[in-house]
Order: structure tokens, then sequence, then C-alpha cells
């Protein structure tokens, strides 16, 4: 059985390797089990919501982005002690944290600075559009809209 010395030591030895740049992933997504369905997402939820403050710890100084699956795995993920940051999105919002890995990255890739600006530029027609539906047709017959 392998402790958990053995596996952070073999994590860091494959880390200190030289891996060829265009096979390795610049996201990596880690889950705690398979029932919570340069960059690390860690997703978080029940028996394992300490996962993103572990991976945090042993990853440093890679930034982690810890993703709360439930309510009440909050606390756990945002409750990382001084010296291992986490960056943390609000229980659920995998989409926010996939947004603030490409935020990360795009800092050495503009194509991906080209492709956020895009996404928040329609993200804000969206609400724009929403916004003047609403003013147009009142909130009854928006209401309606809807259903």
């Amino acid at each position: 059985m392998t402790t958990v010395q053995e596996l952070i030591d073999g994590l860091r030895e494959e880390a200190q390797r030289d891996a060829d740049p265009a096979t390795t992933p610049d996201v990596g997504i880690v889950m705690g089990s398979d029932s919570d369905l340069d960059v690390i997402v860690a997703g978080a939820g029940g028996k394992s919501a300490d996962l993103p403050n572990m991976t945090a710890s042993i990853a440093y100084p890679l930034p982690v982005i810890g993703v709360p699956v439930q309510e009440k795995s909050v606390d756990s993920v945002i409750g990382m002690p001084t010296g291992a940051p986490i960056v943390a999105v609000d229980a659920g919002k995998s989409y926010n944290a996939a947004l603030s890995a490409v935020q990360i990255l795009a800092r050495e890739h503009d194509e991906l600075a080209d492709r956020l600006v895009d996404e928040h530029e329609a993200l804000q027609a969206d609400v724009a559009d929403v916004s003047r539906r609403l003013h147009d047709r009142g909130v009854a017959a928006f209401r309606a809209d809807r259903e």
C-alpha cells in the first residue's frame, strides 16, 4: 500500500522530469471521487472537501482553483492556512473556475486573452439583450415569454 508521503514524493519527482510542452496539459482537473461529478482546478464535496487544500499544499507554487460541488463544502475549500494559497469559487460554479484558469494562462498566451475578451463581450451582450427585452415587453410579457 502506498503511503501519503510516497505519493507526494512520486508527484514531486514526476513534476521535476523534463516533459514535452506539446503533450503537457496547461490545466489539470482533480476530483475527489467518481461521485463528485501550470493551473489545477480541484472539485470537492462530501468526504473530499479538503481536496483543493491538499492539492494546493502539494502542488505549490502552481495555482489551484477550488470548486466546492456542494454548498456545505465552501468552508472547507476556502479554509486554507497561510502558506499554500488557493483561489476558490462559489459552490457549483465550475464555469467561473475555468474562466479563472484561462485568465491565469492568458497572461502568457495572447490567443487565450483574445478569446476571454470575446467571451466577456458575449456575456455582456446577453445581459443587455435580456434587459432590453424586459424594458420593452414589461414584466408580465417578459415572464410569459420565458414560460
